[in-house]
């Protein structure tokens, strides 16, 4: 069998998507962490029209962008753990929700990048907004993404259940709780407990120190 390696990196919630696939299949594979500010040249070769993680090594060959990698693992072992439904309308309704999520990352950017009270606020709102169309729409009344059990639409809002809470706090904002969307956060709680992912979250502490780090240093220094 064909060796398997992934490229990552700690605080990143793409690649443990990947990582969670890979644990949901029972794939065996060798973890590497990446040092983004000095990347590998492993890295650079692998992926050398984006250089970023998370990258999947497969024998000789390697796939780049997190779903990307999660439709690969899907279809290159399918027998273990399907990661998307089996009808054609139910994987064609998740890939409108993955699209969906992918071109709403301006605005949940916006939540955590927001400089004044006036931009905050809006992105609070919008924020908020897409949140409950994603509860009511995509979550609908299931216990996850996938159904009675998690898969490759779960994987891709995993961030949420964990990420998202830290942002939060980081931001000092609060959005996702039991008042707002009470079954979209019902979801992050059943999420986290599914053993696959609770044993492969980064330390939230760590994280913490991580996100407040980034959102900090994008400020304006005052003048002297």
């Amino acid at each position: 069998m064909a060796e398997v390696k992934l490229l990552g990196f700690w605080a990143s919630p793409f690649s443990h998507g990947v990582i969670w696939g890979l644990k949901l299949k029972g794939v065996r594979y060798e973890y590497v962490e990446e040092d983004l500010s000095n990347k590998s040249q492993l890295l650079i070769h692998s992926n050398p029209v984006h250089k970023q993680i998370p990258v999947l090594i497969h024998g000789d060959i390697a796939i780049a962008e997190s779903l990307v990698i999660l439709e690969y693992i899907d279809e290159t072992w399918p027998n273990n753990y399907p990661l998307l439904p089996k009808g054609p309308y139910e994987r064609a309704n998740t890939r409108f929700w993955i699209n969906f999520a992918v071109g709403k990352g301006a605005t949940l950017h916006a939540f955590y990048s927001s400089n004044t009270e006036e931009e905050r606020e809006k992105a609070k709102k919008e924020t908020l907004e897409l949140l409950k169309i994603i509860e009511e729409k995509a979550l609908e009344d299931k216990k996850y993404f996938g159904g009675a059990e998690i898969g490759l639409l779960d994987l891709v809002f995993g961030w949420f259940a964990h990420w998202f809470d830290v942002i939060e706090e980081v931001v000092g904002v609060k959005v996702l709780d039991a008042s707002n969307l009470p079954r979209l956060h019902a979801w992050t709680l059943n999420f986290k407990q599914v053993t696959v992912i609770k044993e492969n979250l980064p330390h939230r502490t760590k994280l913490m120190a991580y996100f407040k780090h980034k959102y900090f240093a994008h400020f304006p220094t005052p003048d002297n």
